[in-house]
């Protein structure tokens, strides 16, 4: 049973964090490097998750992904699909609670990187595409990767938002969080004892893993 819930956290963790990542990029870049007039809202856009319980914002994503709502409506109707209490809604949920750690770090590496060097850049020809990934994202990786990492941690951590739109079903949407509750909740406080362990362990993991490439990214960076 722990391996099935490693294995599923692991999971919606990853793709919420797949998922989250090339949004948070865009929205970096428009936030840091345009200046359009809607930032404002945009900012507060991606901060907005950060203000809400989590369950709140499960229960939005219930009301647009379920049958009657806007999407899931479409969705089964053309595709026979449904997306609430599946796995993939809890990675849905664990990316919407995220994306405001990563879309800030990025925000804020962006913000570091030498406008300088980017104008030298499109002076000699290059293209707006090729700046932003041979110069921004390279001289930003730091903190891209930090965000990620913070992102990809939070997401395995994850329980408001994920029993909402995506349920409690053992074996199917049931992470490491949920069985915690579930346990708790039926007085097996020793299994609650050992799954919180294996969620600390986890947790301590990616965050030593994050420590140490952040690390080695600014002595690449210092050594050039």
């Amino acid at each position: 049973m722990e391996i099935s819930l490693i294995i599923l956290t692991l999971k919606v963790a990853a793709v919420a964090t797949v998922i989250n990542l090339p949004l948070a990029l865009i929205v970096g870049w428009i936030l840091v490097k345009t200046n359009t007039r809607y930032r404002f809202f945009l900012d507060v856009l991606i901060s907005f998750p950060l203000a809400l319980p989590p369950v709140t914002v499960g229960f939005l994503l219930l009301l647009v992904l379920g049958r009657t709502g806007p999407v899931g409506f479409l969705l089964y109707k053309f595709l026979s699909v449904d997306i609430v209490f599946t796995w993939f809604a809890a990675a849905l949920a664990s990316a919407v609670v995220s994306f405001p750690l990563i879309s800030r770090a990025i925000v804020v590496a962006m913000g570091e990187v030498d406008e300088r060097v980017e104008k030298t850049a499109r002076s000699l020809g290059a293209g707006p595409w090729r700046v932003i990934f041979t110069i921004t994202i390279p001289l930003a990786y730091k903190g891209i990767l930090a965000g990620t990492l913070l992102g990809f941690v939070r997401s395995i951590s994850e329980f408001g938002a994920t029993i909402a739109v995506a349920g409690n079903i053992p074996g199917k949407t049931q992470t490491l969080s949920l069985a915690i509750y579930s346990n708790l909740q039926t007085g097996n406080e020793q299994i609650a004892l050992y799954l919180a362990g294996i969620s600390v362990v986890l947790a301590v993991s990616t965050l030593v893993i994050h420590n140490w490439l952040v690390g080695t990214a600014g002595r690449r960076i210092i050594g050039g």
